[in-house]
């Protein structure tokens, strides 16, 4: 697909429809009766609409000539086994993600079929919450590779980069220039300006569009787990490796990595992403193998890079080859000709996932829009007008709708940062009076021990869950919940197994 030179208009992934349940097709191949009913049930539950199969030719042939956002199959079906389903699939389909189901994890089987496309595989018997996890994560995953980024459509509905200001073109302009160089890019610019969707656009403009695009926050997946998550790990690398896995790197192979936030990775994974880089050879967790991986790269980070490598917390020689291409987002504040056309889309795309017949704004309101400083950027812009919308009950929205919204959203940060520096102060003057000598290992294990008790309590005691909210292992979870003596509810337990 190539450039056409118009302008592009960037909305980021926040005002993004949502994608993990609303109206996601998921066709499921499972030849046990019960265990289908059951999973479908599950799904179904979750929102997500669902296609059964009990065969694997059967589900092959609906795969290929459907539209599904997710594959979920057994290992072993008749027909065709799991291992060739996925095999074959992804050579037609290679932006299907494919979840695998399995009683034989630790086999070279499921770990060749992953290598082969499957984009995650459940070790049976797993957690329910487990399957919604990975099915969410896929859908989210199939979203970024399958829905385009729209090029100049102002009145799309779907995901599209708005703004003719000079800067916006300019962007526009770059995106254009390097999307089909296979060189790796870095996109700079201030939280909420739309750096992820700016990445897609170059990906889904690249050769290498085919072909899957994983995305991973590295600011979002806590420092222990991280180097797992991009490289794999060995069965027995760690506490709760029970079984070996596949990591981003190699899902991405032949195709685009998308590395968010990459300025708050640790100095320990830069120096491996430099060697994966310098060597196109991943190494798992735990394990001896190199394996071979063809990977574009995009990186993204609102950090002063430059700063951090004065201050020794960024590799200058790591900056150098993630820079070959570096595109500046500018902030909202500097093109603000753009809001008026920023908010026609917002306002439209709201009135459709809020069931509203019309959504409008009085013109005074717009020109007040422009007149703020927006520190949040675009994505301030958004949470703002939906907020703005909600609150005008299907009347036009006026200035004084605008600003009461700001005001509640100001009154309650001032508040928040209250609280915490109150918290905060009552450390310091332990320290400063000697009763408290290593301050900042406090402040940490009050800060867990306030967190994981709360999310268990509202978790209602699901480990699973809880641990899936605040994106940590489950034993992480256990072996927190244990340090802190916190305990479930009484008579709430996880769900049971899947079958």
């Amino acid at each position: 697909m190539q450039h056409t030179g118009r302008p592009i208009n960037v909305i980021p992934s926040f005002a993004q429809k949502s994608m993990t349940a609303n109206c996601a097709r998921i066709l499921l191949i499972e030849d046990d009766t019960r265990a289908a009913v059951s999973l479908e049930k599950l799904l179904a539950s979750e929102g997500y609409a669902v296609t059964v199969s009990h065969r694997g030719d059967e589900g092959f042939a609906r795969a290929q000539s459907g539209h599904f956002e997710v594959v979920i199959t057994d290992l072993r079906l008749p027909g065709l086994d799991g291992l060739e389903l996925v095999r074959s699939l992804h050579a037609v389909k290679p932006r299907l993600p494919i979840v695998l189901m399995t009683a034989y994890g630790t086999t070279e089987t499921v770990i060749e079929a992953t290598k082969r496309g499957a984009f995650e595989y459940l070790i049976k018997p797993f957690e329910m919450e487990d399957l919604l996890e990975a099915t969410a994560k896929a859908v989210a995953s199939a979203r970024l590779m399958s829905e385009p980024v729209d090029l100049g459509a102002t009145g799309s509905d779907g995901d599209a980069i708005i703004g003719n200001s000079r800067v916006m073109q300019e962007v526009c302009k770059e995106i254009g220039r390097v999307a089909a160089k296979a060189v790796a890019v870095l996109i700079r610019g201030e939280t909420g300006t739309g750096k992820e969707l700016v990445a897609r656009a170059i990906y889904q403009h690249s050769a290498r569009a085919d072909k899957p695009f994983i995305a991973v926050n590295c600011a979002a997946i806590p420092e222990t787990l991280l180097e797992s998550e991009l490289f794999g790990h060995e069965r027995g690398a760690f506490t709760g490796a029970e079984s070996r896995r596949i990591g981003r790197f190699e899902q991405a192979d032949r195709g685009t990595l998308f590395l968010d936030e990459i300025g708050d990775m640790t100095a320990f994974t830069q120096a491996k992403l430099l060697r994966v880089l310098q060597d196109k050879c991943i190494q798992r967790v735990g394990g001896k193998d190199l394996i071979s991986v063809d990977v574009r790269i995009l990186a993204a980070t609102h950090r002063d890079l430059e700063a951090a490598i004065r201050e020794k917390q960024f590799r200058e020689d790591l900056f150098y080859r993630l820079s070959s291409f570096v595109l500046h987002l500018p902030p909202l504040r500097q093109r603000l000709e753009d809001i008026p056309e920023l908010t026609k889309y917002f306002l439209r795309r709201f009135a459709s996932e809020l069931e509203l017949s019309s959504a409008a704004i009085h013109p005074q309101a717009v020109i007040w829009l422009q007149q703020q400083s927006w520190p949040g950027n675009v994505r301030q812009l958004a949470n703002v007008l939906r907020q703005a919308l909600l609150l005008a009950r299907g009347f036009p929205i006026s200035a004084d709708n605008l600003k009461t919204v700001l005001a509640k959203r100001s009154d309650a940060g001032a508040a928040s940062d209250q609280k915490m520096s109150a918290f905060i102060d009552e450390f310091l003057e332990g320290a400063r009076q000697g009763a408290l000598r290593d301050t900042h290992a406090a402040v940490i294990e009050a800060v867990e021990r306030q967190l994981f008790t709360r999310a268990i309590e509202l978790a209602q005691g699901n480990q699973a869950k809880a641990a899936r909210w605040l994106n940590v292992s489950r034993q992480t979870m256990r072996d927190k919940l244990t340090q802190f003596g916190a305990r479930p509810p009484t008579g709430n337990r996880e769900r049971d197994n899947a079958e």
